[in-house]
């Protein structure tokens, strides 16, 4: 090596630089601060490893102005109150291989003095052994005061100004609406995992609830998602090999549009886990309406050893080292629950019952609307029985068909179609007879259609024709999901819905818009309900299509009886509508192959 070049390799190396305390801190913020609800969650974690009973989260502007986060835990003393602001202070570890039996939430000691690095931090303390507390005040990661104060034993940390030294950040936040959603989605979370601890969550100065400690997890849900929710959950316990499972799940039939209540917990840490939520998904997919999600307050202990909880920087994700077993224990064990013979037993005593009755599948019949039918082993699914467009064909069609009967070849001639019913090949599929060729008919798929289109013609209609209902429908909500509906009641009422408040978190349902039945109006408030609150904005889901298409997949279940008359009576209404090649969902109603295609398959004249 010449000493020129020599010369430039040294240069070369002179340009590595130890990162600055400060920068790195907020590079490390990158990773564990994405939004408002990471230091939420950071802090809420810290609270719980300090043992303490009672906590209380309070934001403004969804995280973005202001978050406190208070316990009543072991809090900190002077010096550590200090070394809590140092990158990787942690108690939690001492050596590598305490990696592989973690238990506590925190344990990297990256948060602290990441969220201090881009926010405005003030931290209040005290230990059991001093008199005195502890006030530290950081700005932009620059310490600035350090002095005693009055405060209880326990922590208080506010947080203002988030990401005022990276404002490039602050760009990639949300709305205020979602970004509130989320942190009172993870609240609801870690107060499900934690019933000994009081949870309180206020959100611009007003309380969206308030767990006192609970000695069931029943209880606890109760408290936050209502009676009518935990009423639809059953226990569930079962170990095996290591591997322990229990908690609450849903009953068969029961069903949400959203995860937000398929909750999964591992060794008391809530976690997003792929393999404990398709395995969820699986043990129910014969058991809730198709497109529905199952309720589950799942809590899964396991050997510490057996799971990797640091392959994601904030911590949301885990690791099974054993996935297969695992998968296969849980699918076991709710499976096991749902076929247990006292559930089966409550089954049946349920379908005696008239509210029951109108869950179930409806038969469509030439001679009335619906006959309601338990569709013996098959899956619950909720289906609607006296929906406008049912009543239209029924009405309009059905008891036209001796006059289509009366038709010589029984064909519809309806826009120059001309298709002979031959006959139906599998539940919603049917096969027609065309000049050209064959024709292939999605049944249900032509259902959506003509209700897609009924109800978006309602919604472009200035006066909106409701159904005030003869016993108004009662309508339970926890108190995070009454706070929307209150938001969004304009929004309803504009629609055809009448809604009235009846007391903290009850309401009645007076009426309902003349194309949604009865026995659906529950649901369907609840899921559009979810799904803003999700989406954190009522404008970009609750569009006129997307309402409209919703309504569709929910409503137009599969019906096995589509036979000649009936399926010609819909073709009637099908071809009057503005679309009636494709579903709500762009989806293909029927198919045509011609003679030609038949005659190059078999090369030969057919």
């Amino acid at each position: 090596m010449t000493d020129i070049e020599r010369l430039e390799r040294i240069e070369t190396m002179s340009r590595i630089r130890v990162l600055p305390d400060q920068v790195a801190n907020q590079i490390a913020a990158g990773e564990v601060v994405e939004r408002p609800v990471s230091v939420v969650k950071e802090l809420v974690e810290n609270s719980l490893d300090s043992g303490a009973t009672k906590l209380e989260v309070e934001f403004r502007k969804g995280g973005k102005s202001y978050i406190r986060v208070e316990d009543n835990g072991s809090g900190m003393s002077p010096d550590e109150a200090i070394l809590c602001l140092e990158r990787h202070a942690t108690s939690k570890l001492r050596e590598a291989v305490d990696l592989q039996d973690i238990l506590s939430f925190g344990f990297r000691g990256e948060a602290i003095p990441s969220i201090a690095s881009i926010s405005r931090f003030l931290l209040r303390t005290r230990s059991a052994d001093h008199t005195e507390g502890t006030e530290i005040l950081i700005n932009g990661g620059k310490f600035l005061t350090k002095k005693e104060c009055g405060m209880p034993q326990g922590t208080r940390i506010e947080i203002t100004q988030l990401f005022s030294s990276v404002p490039a950040r602050r760009k990639f936040l949300k709305t205020d609406n979602t970004e509130a959603a989320h942190i009172s989605h993870l609240i609801r979370l870690y107060a499900v995992a934690h019933p000994e601890v009081s949870f309180t969550l206020i959100e611009n100065g007003k309380t969206l609830f308030c767990s006192p400690v609970c000695e069931r997890l029943e209880d606890r849900i109760a408290e936050i998602y209502g009676t009518r929710i935990a009423g639809d959950l059953m226990p569930i316990e079962k170990e095996q090999d290591g591997l322990k499972v229990f908690g609450l799940i849903g009953k068969v039939g029961v069903g949400r549009s959203t995860r937000q209540e398929m909750m999964t917990l591992v060794n008391n840490r809530p976690v997003d886990s792929r393999l404990l939520n398709f395995s969820l998904i699986e043990a129910y997919h014969s058991y809730i309406p198709r497109g529905k999600f199952p309720l589950a307050f799942l809590f899964v202990q396991i050997s510490p050893s057996a799971i990797d909880v640091n392959i994601h920087p904030a911590k949301r994700e885990i690791k099974f080292r054993d996935e297969g077993v695992v998968r296969n224990f849980i699918i076991r064990a709710v499976l096991d629950e749902i076929e247990k013979g006292s559930v089966k037993h409550e089954l049946k005593e349920d379908f005696s019952s008239e509210p029951f009755k109108k869950e179930l599948n409806v038969e469509l019949v030439a001679s009335d609307v619906a006959v309601e039918k338990v569709a013996g082993e098959q899956p619950l699914v909720k289906s609607v029985a006296q929906s406008e467009v049912i009543d239209e064909i029924a009405r309009s069609e059905f008891q036209n068909v001796e006059a289509v009967k009366a038709e010589s070849s029984l064909e519809l001639k309806k826009n120059e179609i001309d298709w002979v019913y031959l006959g139906k090949v599998r539940k919603s599929l049917v096969v027609l007879k065309g000049k050209g060729g064959v024709v292939l008919l999605h049944c249900r798929a032509a259902l959506e259609r003509i209700q897609f289109e009924k109800i978006r013609k309602y919604f472009l209609e200035d006066i909106k024709a409701s159904q005030t209902l003869l016993i108004p429908i009662p309508l339970e909500l926890d108190p995070i999901t009454s706070d929307t509906l209150m938001l969004y009641l304009p929004f309803f009422s504009k629609q055809g819905f009448q809604i009235e408040e009846f007391g903290r978190n009850f309401f009645r349902i007076e009426a309902l818009p003349n194309w949604l039945d009865e026995s659906q109006g529950e649901v369907f408030i609840r899921d559009i309900i979810d799904l803003a609150r999700e989406k954190g904005s009522a404008r970009k889901l609750l569009a006129e299509d997307d309402i409209a298409r919703k309504a569709a997949k929910d409503i137009m279940q599969y019906h096995d009886d589509f036979s000649e008359e009936k399926v010609l009576a819909l073709l009637t209404v099908l071809f009057e509508c503005e679309n009636p090649t494709s579903c709500p969902f762009g989806k293909p109603v029927y198919r045509e192959y011609s003679w030609t295609e038949f005659e190059e398959k078999f090369e030969r004249p057919v």
